[in-house]
């Protein structure tokens, strides 16, 4: 699983600086991020600060979580360039995310039908083995 660090690596090689370029437009010490990337060491909330505070497309919640995309404007254009769209693709577009969402609830049902099938089959083995 990737941690804060990680995706902050990822943000600088997006930006196209080194890490020592990073390090220097934050005001963090020489070498902190490949420090902490080597440690595997959480980031300081005083340098995510410095790091929003220059870096301001920076989305902190992805920063943070990895949840959502690299930068704020990603999501929001996204939505814009749907929303330009004439009605007849946003309906195509509707339309397949609403059979992606049907095909992964009917995946996850065949799972948990699975599994209860498997836990009454042994439950009815442990009481034929009982009796």
């Amino acid at each position: 699983m990737l941690k804060t660090i990680d995706r902050l690596v990822q943000f600088i090689q997006y930006v196209g600086l080194s890490a020592r370029q990073f390090d220097l437009s934050i005001g963090a010490g020489n070498g902190y991020t490949l420090r902490m990337q080597k440690n595997h060491a959480s980031i300081g909330s005083d340098v995510i600060e410095n790091i929003i505070r220059t870096y301001p497309e920076l989305n902190l919640v992805w920063l943070i979580t990895g949840e959502g995309e690299m930068l704020k404007n990603q999501a929001e254009d996204l939505v814009s360039d749907v929303e330009e769209l004439s009605p007849a693709v946003q309906k195509e577009i509707e339309h397949i995310i609403e059979q992606k969402i049907k095909y992964r609830q009917v995946k996850e049902l065949k799972h948990l039908l699975k599994e209860v099938s498997n836990e009454i089959e042994r439950a009815q083995k442990k009481i034929k083995n009982s009796g």
